[in-house]
């Protein structure tokens, strides 16, 4: 397949690029500044500039694939705001960029718990914006998976998890964040789902393929 990636410079997309490639597909990564074009290079991937905030259009960017993928976030230490405007609106860009180029599949990361706001007022945005990214996916007549992690951690990937549409709140590597997008995009049966996504007991593609059968 031939794979765009919003937020192709963040730490679960790094982590993902290998596993595509190795995979046999080609990706294309969306980034915000110029200077991190070489490190896309070195991964095998397209990079192809693009700052989603400022950015009406974002098509031309997306470019004809047969995936897209959100990836990114506004991030530790962004105010409000920036939730809005990357968290939110940059998914509607990216549903609006995959229609207007014919694109049907659409993986996007969100989050757990995003229907039930706490933290602070800024982590209640976040959780906020999410969920209208999420609604704004569902709504969109797409063929799109969502998958919600729990609290991210630069652990090791363990290669086992627990994915269903609904879990109990509890962490998640990175690493296996990215391997589980690798899988399910592979998969077809995952579409018109999300799912909660935690560390577990399950192989990430035995866990990947029993939630494959479940009815939408």
């Amino acid at each position: 397949m031939n794979i765009s990636i919003v937020g192709a410079h963040g730490k679960i997309a790094m982590l993902l690029h290998p596993l595509l490639i190795k995979r046999g597909h080609s990706v294309r990564g969306i980034i915000r500044k110029k200077d991190q074009a070489e490190s896309m290079r070195e991964l095998g991937v397209e990079p192809v500039v693009c700052d989603i905030e400022q950015a009406t259009d974002i098509s031309e960017a997306v470019g004809k694939a047969d995936a897209v993928v959100f990836a990114a976030g506004a991030g530790a230490g962004s105010g409000a705001a920036c939730k809005w405007t990357v968290d939110r609106d940059g998914a509607v860009k990216l549903i609006d960029a995959a229609k207007k180029n014919g694109i049907d599949r659409y993986v996007m990361i969100s989050a757990m718990g995003v229907d039930e706001p706490r933290g602070n007022e800024v982590f209640q945005t976040y959780l906020r914006a999410k969920a209208e990214a999420d609604k704004a996916l569902h709504m969109s007549g797409l063929d799109y998976t969502i998958i919600k992690p729990g609290r991210l951690t630069d652990e090791p990937g363990t290669g086992k998890v627990a994915l269903a549409p609904d879990l109990p709140s509890d962490d998640i590597p990175r690493e296996d964040v990215a391997a589980v997008l690798a899988e399910i995009l592979e998969t077809p049966g995952t579409s018109g789902h999300q799912f909660d996504l935690t560390s577990g007991v399950t192989p990430i593609r035995e866990a990947v393929k029993h939630v494959g059968t479940l009815p939408e």
